[in-house]
């Protein structure tokens, strides 16, 4: 609720004469916030709000908090964040910036940047390539990969916060039934404890990070053509400090939301690729699940303090609801291998296929080269030396593929293995995983004509695999057809297979 007057900072804030400048200030209102834009600056007010989860009932509240949002937001987006901006009361009673005076507000001065160039604008424009969100993912797992473990946490006990606060929120809406709404805290109870002895080992592990807490595509822009995360939660540490999987889940919900699983997919693989956090795939659905829940009773909220009845706000209360329901649901564990030389398809193919495989965000894709980069500390994209494929280094890449698909198929987990799978040995032992772990088992070889596998693999871009034309014409004279396997024969370009 709001407990102060800021009638007189918006007013001077809304005055282009504060600001030294010609032309109409923009003005943005949010939840919490008001934004003024005016040339190239932003300003970012805080409403006088006093909230169980933020309080900025005072000017001395809001002063410490446009500094904390500073502080925080510098660490994804030290280009975004110019400072801090007193206002007070002069002598003659005038507000002003800085200087001496009563103190009666603060501002966050950002940079301001193109709306255009924030993903959820790029969303609907379909404009967000799979280069940009694999850029993204890289962006989240260097954020993560860079935050210090936070320690004396349970990863079980943040969640049981998390799921109270749900219930609070849904108990004050009227866009549900109170059996629906029952029905869906008794199903996230159940999933709460059915996972909270992995929750409880990943924080024992040091995945509870003091993170985003908001990372959903409004909160990530384009800035100097690279993605940026901004506008964490700064006003409640309680909030942010999650496992790293929960911060990436709300990116993930976001796109599944929008009907974007290929995306969701690909992020969620990607950044388990980047990071060791494969014992928390399986966590994922129901992580996302939570965050669709979150955006349900906010959204419902939205809808009880609107001053009429807003049919899209109560179909999007009721999308996010369904969605965390089917989130909720239950898969079982299931290998899908894929083999064949290079240019074959492999990658295309477990790319399409896993976003409807299990529960979102989908199978988890074990590449080979990908895995043999990771063991070699690069980025999928940078090429090895010769020696990093010599014949006992690959043995050990496929045993790690191996070890990580039978953890994943015993987590309930559906996969996707990709590699040459040269050898009848390598193909036998991928599907005596399956066995071992009484998972469903698929076996694929994908063949092409040779003069197709050429062009491929001579006009395709940079990707994880660093075969060339010559490393093909060595398997086509050396690897002879999978017979042990399903044949997939393809043709054309690599978009079809």
């Amino acid at each position: 609720m709001i407990v102060e007057d800021q009638s007189d900072t918006i007013a001077f804030l809304q005055d282009p004469a504060s600001h030294g400048l010609p032309g109409p200030v923009e003005r943005i209102e949010t939840h919490i916030s008001e934004i003024f834009l005016l040339g190239d600056k932003a300003f970012k007010l805080k409403r006088a709000v006093s909230l169980p989860y933020a309080n900025f009932s005072t000017p001395e509240l809001r002063l410490e908090f446009c500094h904390r949002e500073v502080e925080r937001n510098r660490r994804t987006a030290p280009g975004l964040y110019r400072g801090v901006r007193t206002i007070v009361r002069n002598d003659s009673g005038k507000l002003q910036f800085g200087g001496e005076g009563e103190l009666v507000d603060a501002v966050v001065e950002m940079v301001r940047f193109d709306g255009q160039t924030i993903l959820d604008n790029m969303a609907k424009r379909d404009a967000i390539s799979p280069g940009l969100m694999r850029d993204v993912a890289d962006e989240i797992a260097a954020f993560h990969g860079g935050l210090e473990p936070v320690t004396g946490v349970r990863g079980s006990t943040l969640m049981n916060e998390v799921l109270a606060i749900n219930e609070s929120g849904f108990a004050t809406s009227d866009v549900f039934s109170r059996e629906e709404i029952a029905q869906l805290c008794s199903a996230f109870r159940l999933a709460l404890e059915k996972h909270q002895q992995r929750l409880d080992r990943r924080s024992d592990e040091g995945h509870i990070r003091l993170g985003h807490g908001d990372l959903h595509l409004r909160n990530i822009c384009m800035l100097n053509d690279r993605p940026t995360l901004f506008d964490c939660i700064e006003f409640n540490d309680r909030i942010a400090t999650v496992d790293v999987l929960y911060d990436l889940a709300f990116l993930l919900m976001d796109l599944w939301h929008r009907g974007k699983h290929d995306l969701a997919s690909l992020a969620a693989n990607r950044y388990c690729d980047r990071t060791s956090n494969d014992d928390g795939w399986s966590l994922l659905p129901f992580f996302m699940a939570v965050r669709s829940a979150v955006r349900a009773h906010v959204t419902a909220t939205q809808l009880a303090e609107a001053d009429s009845l807003d049919e899209k706000l109560i179909f999007a209360a009721r999308s996010y609801f369904d969605l965390a329901w089917e989130l909720l649901g239950e898969t079982g564990p299931r290998l899908v291998a894929l083999g064949g030389l290079s240019g074959s398809g492999k990658s295309t193919l477990a790319d399409a296929i896993s976003p409807v495989l299990g529960l979102a965000p989908g199978a988890r894709i074990l590449e080979s080269d990908r895995i043999r980069k990771a063991l070699h500390g690069t980025a999928p994209e940078t090429a090895l030396p010769a020696v990093a494929y010599a014949p006992e280094v690959s043995t050990r890449v496929y045993g790690e593929m191996n070890r990580r698909a039978e953890q994943l198929l015993c987590d309930g987990c559906v996969v996707v293995t990709n590699g040459v799978f040269a050898n009848r040995r390598q193909r036998r032992a991928i599907g005596e995983v399956a066995s071992q772990a009484g998972a469903p088992f698929a076996g694929i070889w994908l063949e092409a004509p040779p003069e197709v596998l050429l062009d491929r693999v001579a006009t395709r871009s940079k990707t994880a695999s660093d075969a060339d034309v010559a490393v093909l014409q060595k398997q086509l004279a050396g690897i002879g057809r999978a017979d042990d396997w399903l044949l997939l024969p393809v043709t054309g370009p690599a978009s079809e297979t």
